[in-house]
Protein backbone atom coordinates (compact mmCIF):
# COMPACT_ATOMS: atom_id res chain seq x y z
CA UNK A 1 0.00 0.00 0.00
CA UNK A 2 1.25 3.47 -0.87
CA UNK A 3 2.33 5.48 2.15
CA UNK A 4 2.13 9.29 2.12
CA UNK A 5 3.04 11.37 5.16
CA UNK A 6 1.60 14.83 5.78
CA UNK A 7 4.10 17.20 7.34
CA UNK A 8 2.43 19.44 9.90
CA UNK A 9 3.52 23.04 9.36
CA UNK A 10 0.98 24.23 11.93
CA UNK A 11 -1.70 25.15 9.39
CA UNK A 12 -5.34 25.34 10.35
CA UNK A 13 -6.39 22.78 7.70
CA UNK A 14 -3.54 20.26 8.05
CA UNK A 15 -5.78 17.65 9.67
CA UNK A 16 -8.05 17.85 6.60
CA UNK A 17 -5.12 17.03 4.29
CA UNK A 18 -4.46 13.92 6.38
CA UNK A 19 -8.15 13.00 6.31
CA UNK A 20 -8.45 13.50 2.52
CA UNK A 21 -5.64 10.99 1.96
CA UNK A 22 -7.05 8.55 4.51
CA UNK A 23 -10.45 8.77 2.79
CA UNK A 24 -8.73 7.73 -0.47
CA UNK A 25 -7.49 4.57 1.26
CA UNK A 26 -3.91 5.80 1.58
CA UNK A 27 -1.68 4.63 4.43
CA UNK A 28 -1.00 8.06 5.91
CA UNK A 29 0.33 9.70 9.05
CA UNK A 30 0.45 13.29 10.22
CA UNK A 31 3.97 14.05 11.45
CA UNK A 32 5.51 17.12 13.04
CA UNK A 33 7.86 19.15 10.86
CA UNK A 34 10.64 18.68 13.43
CA UNK A 35 10.80 14.95 12.62
CA UNK A 36 14.28 14.09 11.28
CA UNK A 37 14.19 13.30 7.56
CA UNK A 38 15.84 9.90 8.09
CA UNK A 39 12.87 8.85 10.27
CA UNK A 40 10.33 9.34 7.47
CA UNK A 41 9.25 6.16 5.70
CA UNK A 42 7.08 7.30 2.82
CA UNK A 43 6.33 6.91 -0.89
CA UNK A 44 5.29 10.59 -0.97
CA UNK A 45 5.22 13.69 1.20
CA UNK A 46 2.66 16.47 1.55
CA UNK A 47 4.07 19.72 2.95
CA UNK A 48 1.06 21.31 4.63
CA UNK A 49 0.08 24.91 4.76
CA UNK A 50 1.01 26.98 7.77
CA UNK A 51 1.37 30.46 9.18
CA UNK A 52 4.90 31.45 8.12
CA UNK A 53 8.35 30.45 6.91
CA UNK A 54 9.82 30.86 10.39
CA UNK A 55 8.15 27.62 11.52
CA UNK A 56 9.00 25.16 8.74
CA UNK A 57 11.19 22.86 10.86
CA UNK A 58 13.01 20.24 8.81
CA UNK A 59 10.99 20.73 5.62
CA UNK A 60 14.07 21.65 3.54
CA UNK A 61 15.60 18.25 4.44
CA UNK A 62 12.53 16.38 3.20
CA UNK A 63 13.15 17.67 -0.32
CA UNK A 64 16.29 15.49 -0.48
CA UNK A 65 14.45 12.19 0.17
CA UNK A 66 13.86 11.39 -3.52
CA UNK A 67 10.11 10.84 -3.14
CA UNK A 68 7.29 12.87 -4.71
CA UNK A 69 6.38 16.04 -2.80
CA UNK A 70 3.17 18.05 -2.88
CA UNK A 71 3.44 21.49 -1.33
CA UNK A 72 0.16 23.14 -0.31
CA UNK A 73 0.15 26.93 0.21
CA UNK A 74 3.12 27.42 2.59
CA UNK A 75 4.36 24.02 1.38
CA UNK A 76 4.54 25.36 -2.18
CA UNK A 77 6.34 28.44 -0.91
CA UNK A 78 8.88 26.20 0.87
CA UNK A 79 9.58 24.44 -2.45
CA UNK A 80 10.12 27.77 -4.18
CA UNK A 81 12.26 29.32 -1.44
CA UNK A 82 14.49 26.26 -1.03
CA UNK A 83 14.95 25.56 -4.75
CA UNK A 84 15.98 29.02 -6.05
CA UNK A 85 12.51 30.41 -6.72
CA UNK A 86 11.18 33.55 -5.07
CA UNK A 87 8.39 34.12 -2.53
CA UNK A 88 6.86 37.47 -1.60
CA UNK A 89 3.78 39.11 -0.19
CA UNK A 90 0.57 38.79 -2.14
CA UNK A 91 -1.48 41.75 -3.32
CA UNK A 92 -4.75 40.23 -2.14
CA UNK A 93 -3.94 38.96 1.34
CA UNK A 94 -6.42 36.66 3.09
CA UNK A 95 -8.56 33.74 2.03
CA UNK A 96 -10.76 33.99 -1.04
CA UNK A 97 -12.82 31.89 -3.42
CA UNK A 98 -10.83 32.09 -6.66
CA UNK A 99 -11.21 30.84 -10.23
CA UNK A 100 -7.92 29.27 -11.31
CA UNK A 101 -6.95 28.84 -14.96
CA UNK A 102 -5.04 25.62 -15.64
CA UNK A 103 -2.17 26.44 -18.00
CA UNK A 104 -0.93 22.90 -18.72
CA UNK A 105 -3.59 20.26 -19.33
CA UNK A 106 -0.88 17.57 -19.46
CA UNK A 107 0.43 18.37 -15.97
CA UNK A 108 0.30 15.24 -13.75
CA UNK A 109 -1.04 17.17 -10.74
CA UNK A 110 -3.49 19.81 -12.02
CA UNK A 111 -3.91 19.03 -15.73
CA UNK A 112 -7.10 17.05 -15.17
CA UNK A 113 -8.74 20.20 -13.73
CA UNK A 114 -8.43 22.08 -17.06
CA UNK A 115 -9.56 24.48 -18.29
CA UNK A 116 -10.37 26.05 -14.90
CA UNK A 117 -11.42 25.23 -11.36
CA UNK A 118 -12.77 27.05 -8.30
CA UNK A 119 -10.55 26.97 -5.23
CA UNK A 120 -10.20 28.35 -1.71
CA UNK A 121 -6.83 30.01 -1.30
CA UNK A 122 -4.84 32.33 0.92
CA UNK A 123 -2.63 34.87 -0.80
CA UNK A 124 -0.88 36.59 2.11
CA UNK A 125 2.36 35.21 0.65
CA UNK A 126 2.82 33.59 -2.73
CA UNK A 127 5.42 32.30 -5.15
CA UNK A 128 6.64 35.17 -7.33
CA UNK A 129 9.12 33.18 -9.43
CA UNK A 130 9.17 29.40 -9.99
CA UNK A 131 12.42 27.55 -9.29
CA UNK A 132 14.68 26.23 -12.04
CA UNK A 133 13.16 23.12 -13.62
CA UNK A 134 9.59 23.99 -12.63
CA UNK A 135 6.71 24.80 -14.95
CA UNK A 136 4.09 27.41 -14.08
CA UNK A 137 0.89 25.33 -14.33
CA UNK A 138 -1.98 27.51 -13.03
CA UNK A 139 -2.83 31.17 -12.65
CA UNK A 140 -5.64 33.46 -11.47
CA UNK A 141 -6.49 37.13 -11.52
CA UNK A 142 -5.54 37.23 -7.81
CA UNK A 143 -2.21 35.39 -8.06
CA UNK A 144 -0.03 34.78 -11.10
CA UNK A 145 1.49 31.50 -9.86
CA UNK A 146 -1.32 29.37 -8.40
CA UNK A 147 0.46 26.08 -9.15
CA UNK A 148 3.83 24.80 -10.30
CA UNK A 149 5.33 21.43 -11.19
CA UNK A 150 8.67 19.79 -11.77
CA UNK A 151 7.45 16.46 -13.17
CA UNK A 152 11.02 15.22 -13.71
CA UNK A 153 11.68 15.37 -9.95
CA UNK A 154 8.02 14.79 -8.93
CA UNK A 155 7.83 18.09 -7.03
CA UNK A 156 4.47 19.88 -7.14
CA UNK A 157 2.88 22.87 -5.48
CA UNK A 158 -0.53 24.53 -5.29
CA UNK A 159 -1.26 27.88 -3.66
CA UNK A 160 -4.80 26.79 -2.87
CA UNK A 161 -6.16 24.33 -0.30
CA UNK A 162 -7.42 21.17 -2.04
CA UNK A 163 -8.45 19.70 1.32
CA UNK A 164 -11.28 22.14 2.09
CA UNK A 165 -14.90 21.81 0.94
CA UNK A 166 -14.80 25.23 -0.80
CA UNK A 167 -12.33 23.82 -3.36
CA UNK A 168 -14.43 22.16 -6.06
CA UNK A 169 -11.99 19.51 -7.33
CA UNK A 170 -9.69 19.15 -4.35
CA UNK A 171 -10.03 15.39 -4.15
CA UNK A 172 -8.77 15.13 -7.74
CA UNK A 173 -5.54 16.90 -6.72
CA UNK A 174 -4.93 14.27 -4.02
CA UNK A 175 -5.88 11.45 -6.41
CA UNK A 176 -3.46 12.80 -9.02
CA UNK A 177 -0.68 13.05 -6.42
CA UNK A 178 -1.39 9.48 -5.31
CA UNK A 179 -1.04 8.35 -8.93
CA UNK A 180 2.36 10.09 -9.10
CA UNK A 181 3.45 8.37 -5.88
CA UNK A 182 2.35 4.96 -7.19
CA UNK A 183 4.18 5.28 -10.53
Amino acid sequence: MTRIVVIDNHGQFTHLEHRALRDLGVDTDLVDNDTPAEELDADGIVLSGGPDMDRIGNCPDYLDLDVPVLGICLGMQILAAELDGRVGGGDYGGYADVTVDILDEDDPLVGSLAPETRVWASHADEVKEVPTGFTHTASSDVCDIEAMSDADRDLYGVQWHPEVAHTEEGEAVFENFLTVCES
